[in-house]
């Protein structure tokens, strides 16, 4: 995916409320054809109150369609970052600001 014009202070000092997920861990497709993807948050989870990182919170179970999610996408980050998965693959990524993301409980 291409960069786009957002710094990433930028797209959390702009959430009133929200979290900032720093990667997602052991993702698995649910659904081909939807593109559903169930997954988890992993090596930081972190609320965002009023424009500023306020605490962790623990990793969350995800289940939701990519597609959805990027029809949800508010700004792109300006760097795209490398991030290598549990299997050895790797995508370079910008960080996302998604408006609605389908989170469905905490992990143990």
């Amino acid at each position: 995916m291409k960069s786009g014009d957002s710094s990433l202070e930028k797209m959390i000092s702009s959430t009133q409320r929200g979290l900032y997920i720093t990667r997602f861990h052991y993702t698995r497709v649910v659904h081909n054809r939807n593109c559903v993807m169930t997954g988890m948050t992993r090596d930081g989870t972190f609320l965002i109150e009023n424009g500023h990182l306020t605490h962790p919170v623990k990793d969350l179970r995800f289940t939701q369609s990519y597609v959805e999610a990027l029809a949800e996408v508010e700004s792109v980050g300006s760097q795209s970052k490398l991030m290598l998965n549990e299997v050895g693959f790797a995508t370079k990524v910008p960080a996302l600001k998604i408006s609605r993301f389908n989170f469905t409980g905490v992990t143990v």
